[in-house]
């Protein structure tokens, strides 16, 4: 009997559920290495919270730093923070495929769906080929940036610490985590086109989805690309151009953040400020010297993040093309939401409306506590709720209140971080019971709306 018990007790553990679990995990290791006094560069151990909230930035691809990566942590410090990257971004589950097919160890149906979960994938089928590519294009184009940004800085830093620097920034913008080994980010580079372009050309790739890649790469034609990667390529193109314009626009003049910038400079830091907040973390001006209007949409850009499949954050390109689509279905008093000669079905809808009102309920409901946590910032709101948003969009830029978090304000945004990686579906059907069919349908009736 015990053992039956047991073995119905494992079959109920959900993918969901094991995700949770695994990523828990895995941050709760890096944590206790991080907490050895051989990861910080004074020899005295950093305490167990800031060594959770650091592991858990990690591991989350978020950004956010309590301490400087580049002077409070050691070597150590700094490899473990990067292979903490490494995992969170392309997923554990990625890994453990890798280490079964070495073994020669079959993939069982349980391994299988926890894998599509971790990917995202909408088929079960082709899933370890799937993983293997993933494995493969990180691979190749961490390598590529990491090639190009060594020999940008072997000239200022001599080849060793040029590639350690190169392969670190690689891994981190590739994964959109935003850890940088400068306290400023990338802020020393603001003008320069190696460096913009490389760094971006990483995150953006990777927030685009894995799916996405391979579907061009097999592809190659527009019109023979899946709605999923339509929706994805054209709305990231959209909301990349519209970020760097604005920004450009409404930061020209700021004496704060491009006073001091040659027109070049100029255009440069509107570049990449307009694509880092697609989930990536790094900043190559003042965040918090900007103007007020580019930091709302900011936090709008935040929200939306990168797509699904992909190593970046927020409610996702395809969700909120989704959304879009079904309204503008009700304006025009259409009975399906269509776009490029395709119907949404109306299953992917409530989906999409499921994780934008979550998405909202928590980033509102982590603002609200900051603001009672944080009391000497209670007078900067757009603060908090831009804080609030990166961490859930697990972006990791800020406005400057992360150094000045309290204890409470550390554990809350440690919690929304790990709901943001895992996204708010995952965690909604791991806290759920057993889907439960109903026998029985009540008759419909009308309900007032708008």
């Amino acid at each position: 009997m015990d053992k039956n018990n047991k073995s119905n007790n494992n079959k109920q553990i959900s993918p969901h559920r094991l995700m949770i679990y695994g990523f828990a995990l895995i941050i709760l290791i890096g944590a206790l290495l991080l907490t050895l006094p051989a990861a910080s560069s004074n020899g005295t151990s950093i305490g167990i919270l800031d060594a959770l909230f650091t592991s858990t930035s990690a591991v989350c691809v978020t950004g956010l730093v309590v301490l400087d990566t580049g002077t409070d942590f050691s070597l150590f410090g700094q490899i473990v923070i990067m292979i903490l990257i490494q995992i969170g971004g392309l997923g554990f589950m990625t890994y453990g495929v890798i280490i079964a097919i070495i073994l020669g160890k079959k993939i069982g149906l349980k391994n299988r769906l926890l894998l599509q979960e971790s990917t995202k994938s909408i088929s079960a089928q082709g899933l370890v080929r799937l993983t293997l590519s993933i494995f493969f294009i990180a691979f190749i184009l961490e390598l590529l940036g990491a090639i190009g940004l060594t020999i940008r800085w072997y000239g200022e830093m001599g080849f060793l610490k040029a590639l350690y620097y190169a392969v670190f920034h690689s891994i981190s913008a590739f994964n959109n985590a935003g850890f940088a080994l400068w306290g400023d980010s990338v802020s020393g580079y603001v003008g320069d086109p190696v460096v913009n372009i490389l760094i971006t050309i990483l995150f953006v790739i990777g927030g685009l989805g894995f799916t996405v890649l391979l579907d061009l790469f097999r592809k190659r034609k527009w019109r023979a690309l899946s709605l999923h990667s339509k929706i994805v390529l054209s709305s990231s193109a959209i909301l990349s151009l519209a970020g760097c314009l604005f920004i450009f626009i409404m930061e020209l003049f700021n004496p704060v953040t491009f006073g001091d910038l040659t027109w070049s400079e100029r255009v440069w830091a509107a570049y990449f400020q307009g694509l880092t907040p697609r989930t990536a973390g790094f900043n190559t001006v003042d965040i918090g010297g900007m103007m007020v209007a580019s930091q709302f949409f900011i936090i709008f850009l935040m929200f939306i993040g990168a797509s699904s499949g992909g190593t970046g954050g927020g409610i996702k390109t395809n969700t909120f093309v989704v959304l879009l689509l079904s309204v503008w279905s009700i304006v025009k008093g259409k009975p399906d939401a269509e776009l490029y000669h395709r119907r949404i079905a109306n299953e992917i809808i409530l989906r999409a409306l499921a994780v934008i009102i979550i998405s909202m309920t928590v980033i509102l409901a982590v603002t609200l506590l900051l603001t009672i946590t944080e009391h000497g910032q209670n007078d900067d709101f757009l603060m908090i709720l831009f804080e609030a948003t990166s961490a859930f969009g697990t972006v990791g830029l800020s406005m400057g209140l992360t150094w000045e978090l309290t204890v409470p304000g550390k554990i809350i945004i440690i919690v929304t971080m790990f709901i943001g990686r895992l996204g708010p579906l995952t965690l909604a059907y791991a806290l759920a019971q057993k889907t439960v069919t109903n026998k029985i349908r009540y008759a419909e009736e009308k309900v007032l709306i708008g």
